[in-house]
């Protein structure tokens, strides 16, 4: 009887400590993702804001509300549409008057934090 008990205490210990670390991991995991949020908009504020904000002036949302028409729409963080690889696609080779950016100004870590940023952001709009 004794052995029986040892048993479901070290299953109920087990599984107290393996959610315990999920806890943990989840937690973390959250962490790692606000930090990567985080360093997503510093590098489109350094990087991408001067032509991809809101405003007149922003050479970027004039050519793509130039060219779309409003649909898709013509800010960055409004677009949907975009995936993680297409983003990286056009930082890497630039289009029309975008220049290309390279891996020596934006690291390959700075474009995944932009592109997570680029595409969280746009799906949290309604």
């Amino acid at each position: 009887m004794k052995t029986w008990h040892r048993l479901i205490a070290t299953s109920v210990a087990s599984v107290g400590l393996s959610a315990g670390a999920y806890t943990a991991n989840a937690a973390n995991a959250a962490d790692a993702s606000a930090a990567k949020l985080a360093q997503g908009e510093k590098v489109f504020t350094y990087w991408c804001a001067t032509c991809h904000s809101s405003g007149t002036g922003m050479p970027g949302t004039q050519a793509l509300l130039a060219k779309y028409n409003g649909n898709p729409p013509a800010l960055l963080l409004e677009r949907k549409d975009l995936t993680a690889t297409q983003i990286a696609f056009f930082v890497r080779n630039g289009v029309s008057v975008m220049a290309q950016f390279r891996k020596t100004e934006v690291s390959d870590a700075d474009l995944e934090a932009l592109t997570t940023y680029i595409v969280a952001t746009a799906k949290a709009k309604r």
